[in-house]
């Protein structure tokens, strides 16, 4: 990956280009779980009349090992419904002469 990005900042660089970076906020909370998973409620959540029920995840949660795979998995989809497309390293997208990464 760190091949990639110092292909990518020195091409920038000779050919006076701009680089954009983005944060998505909250980005682990933007995956989907294709598994069922359960997890005790949350400390200042706990329904007192059921106490000793657990909740079901709908979609991922900060320290959930899968969190990173989902939201991953999550902005492949997106970003080739765009017209990205992956090119040889995992990280890195292009469309048309724009290069993503």
């Amino acid at each position: 990956m760190l091949k990639s990005v110092r292909i990518m900042l020195a091409i920038t660089l000779f050919f006076d280009y701009e680089i954009w970076q983005m944060d998505v906020k909250t980005a682990f909370l933007n995956g989907f779980l294709k598994e069922e998973l359960y997890m005790m409620q949350p400390e200042g959540f706990v329904d007192s009349k059921n106490a000793n029920k657990v909740c079901k995840l709908q979609r991922s949660i900060y320290e959930l090992l899968q969190a990173s795979r989902s939201w991953n998995k999550r902005f492949d989809e997106v970003i080739k419904a765009f017209g990205f497309i992956q090119e040889s390293e995992w990280e890195l997208y292009s469309v048309s002469n724009i290069v993503c990464g």
